[in-house]
């Protein structure tokens, strides 16, 4: 699966752009691992480093940065890899903590 299509690159905002926004900050992209919990909540993106900032939900919940190269080379049982959630509407960040 691509993890970034065009529609998606053009959606996301630059890295640091959100700054000051808080929980107004909107996620735009939604990455998981099937065979675990982790989640990955894109709002930004810098496309010269693939680095994104998000909300991060793994070991603890967290914002921060993380990378399309780190997502990429994510491998699980079977060769399951880091998925894209295809149904994912953009939301503010406040709405992800609301569902935990």
């Amino acid at each position: 699966m691509m993890l970034l299509t065009k529609a998606n690159l053009e959606a996301l905002p630059p890295l640091g752009s959100q700054d000051g926004k808080g929980e107004d900050a909107v996620a735009q992209v939604k990455f998981f691992a099937p065979w675990t919990s982790w989640t990955w909540w894109a709002s930004e993106y810098d496309p010269a480093t693939r680095t994104f900032f998000g909300l991060v939900e793994g070991l603890e919940t967290e914002l921060g940065y993380f990378t399309l190269d780190e997502l990429e080379s994510i491998k699980g049982p079977g060769g399951l890899r880091v998925e894209r959630d295809l149904w994912f509407k953009p939301v503010p960040m406040r709405e992800l903590h609301k569902n935990r």
